[in-house]
């Protein structure tokens, strides 16, 4: 091929390294302000309970090393994959520095989150193109492919697996729940609810992501149940994006419901949110109320994922072209 490579931007929002840490990651995440003492210690419990892994940057890595091969597969060397993380080494404007140093003119970002929101990917977006300036690099960015027809069978795939872990008698009155990271809102002066970073009403661009990614797989699948909810709300005194996954677990167990599967499809990899949150917390408000939880296997960095991937940055390529 003639000239540099297309740069492939792969972003994530960091973890902590391991617990020494846990305080210099989080206190990142919140602008600069460490977190109290008590809320460390809790941080540092949770982490222990999951077995002190910390493996986004790893899964990361491996994806964007996954995406560089498999875009290269038709011509060796047109693309050359980074990584850049939003609260943890290798910072985004620190890979955007080594994209310069290394030649690239033309680059794309793809954020490892499925659903677009003006606090999750625009934000990525806005940072590289603070970093960028008039560039080089010249970007692009993917912003959403959680309604794609292949991540969307992917994820399909993902949950006929768990229902057939299911007794028969489970899966007959299973519900799959869809999941994702909770987002904090507003109440305006109508009543209505806005998101702090995207503004929009409570008919929110994210929230019909989700609920359309859960239409898409259910009727692929032809689930009889399924519902989304949210995970993870985080300590602030905004309201978050409800109903939380505790709630609709109570609910399901009062109605009978003997088994759920989560997908948790507004994450592709394993980290705190999935190993604590999910397999741990939900897991036992689930077998508390005598109702089974099981859970669909992460993408993380399988040849499938993958693959979806990079026909989705090669769509948008092939679109910003035109």
């Amino acid at each position: 091929m003639s000239g540099p490579p297309i740069g492939v931007l792969v972003m994530a929002y960091g973890t902590a390294s391991g617990p020494d840490d846990v305080e210099r990651y989080y206190t990142d995440i919140r602008g600069g302000r460490p977190p109290s003492p008590e809320h460390l210690l809790e941080l540092r419990e949770r982490y222990a309970a999951a077995g002190n892994r910390f493996p986004l940057l790893d899964i990361t890595r491996h994806q964007a090393d996954g995406l560089e091969r498999e875009l290269n597969r038709d011509e060796a060397g047109a693309f050359r994959a980074y990584l850049g993380m939003k609260h943890s080494p290798p910072f985004i404007a620190e890979t955007i520095d080594g994209m310069r140093e290394d030649g690239i003119e033309r680059a794309i970002g793809i954020v490892m989150a499925p659903h677009w929101s003006g606090m999750s990917v625009e934000d990525y977006v806005d940072r590289v193109r603070a970093e960028v300036g008039e560039g080089p690099p010249a970007f692009d960015f993917v912003r959403s492919y959680h309604d794609d027809p292949r991540f969307v069978s992917f994820l399909a795939e993902r949950v006929a697996y768990a229902l057939g872990g299911l007794t028969a008698e489970e899966r007959r009155g299973a519900t799959v729940i869809f999941s994702a990271h909770s987002l904090p809102t507003r109440t305006v002066e109508d009543g209505s609810l806005r998101c702090l970073r995207c503004h929009c009403e409570d008919t929110c661009r994210y929230r019909d992501g989700l609920a359309e990614t859960a239409d898409l797989v259910a009727g692929e699948l032809g689930l009889a149940r399924h519902t989304i909810a949210w995970q993870s709300a985080g300590r602030t005194d905004d309201p978050w994006w409800g109903p939380p996954i505790e709630d609709v677990l109570a609910d399901l167990a009062s109605q009978g419901c003997p088994a759920v599967v989560v997908c948790s499809a507004g994450f592709v990899a394993d980290h705190l949110e999935i190993l604590y949150d999910l397999d741990i917390e939900a897991r036992a408000i689930a077998q508390r109320a005598g109702m089974r939880l099981v859970s669909t296997e992460m993408p993380n960095a399988d040849p499938a994922f993958v693959r979806v991937l990079a026909d989705v940055v090669r769509e948008r390529l092939a679109a910003s072209r035109a």
